[in-house]
């Protein structure tokens, strides 16, 4: 039976970073590699990402059991566009806790680092967030106990966090390592063509 990551969008998501997820692990079902699938689900129905894309998850966030899955997948997303307003929902943050007490794989891109924050798993663990803005995030990261790194990519135990959109195929890619193993992550590489033969 294949492996399955539960990727939350909430309200204001940038579409880029769930896109990223949500194509690397496709191409992982392909036939003959280690296959892992995805579910995408949200406390709204009907999801407005930052850039106008209208998403409507698969799966009701009241129909979620943490035990049919293997990994959490959050990609970040504005403020101004109501991210926060799901990020930080305590139905959301109790999640959180529940993937990180049973030591399984969270992967947050960019600012979807704070919700995990936020939720008390990264208190004395090494984490990284979105680095512009005069640091303003890693501040409130830091304020969430966080030991915050000056890196692209943090990985910290079962938690992978990283810096911005440019680092979202990074952070599904050692998701999909964490997952599988190394010979899968190359052979989905050479097919998505980032490595060249």
């Amino acid at each position: 039976m294949s492996k399955k990551v539960l990727l939350f969008l909430g309200q204001g998501f940038e579409a880029y970073e769930a896109s990223v997820f949500t194509d690397i692990f496709g191409w992982s079902c392909l036939p003959g590699f280690a296959p892992v699938g995805m579910v995408t689900t949200g406390l709204r129905s009907t999801i407005h990402c930052c850039w106008n894309l209208i998403v409507t998850p698969e799966m009701p966030f009241e129909q979620v059991n943490v035990n049919d899955f293997d990994a959490l997948a959050i990609p970040g997303g504005f403020g101004e566009r109501g991210f926060y307003e799901d990020a930080y929902n305590e139905r959301f943050l109790n999640l959180i806790r529940q993937f990180d007490a049973k030591e399984k794989p969270i992967a947050a891109v960019c600012v979807a680092a704070l919700p995990v924050g936020k939720s008390g798993v990264l208190k004395g663990r090494k984490a990284t967030t979105w680095d512009l803005s005069e640091g303003f995030r890693r501040q409130q990261l830091a304020e969430f106990g966080a030991i915050v790194q000056d890196k692209q990519l943090v990985v910290d135990k079962n938690i992978i966090t990283s810096t911005g959109p440019a680092t979202a195929t990074d952070v599904s890619f050692k998701l999909l390592e964490m997952l599988t193993n190394t010979e899968n992550v190359i052979e989905v590489k050479k097919n998505m063509r980032f490595i060249l033969d």
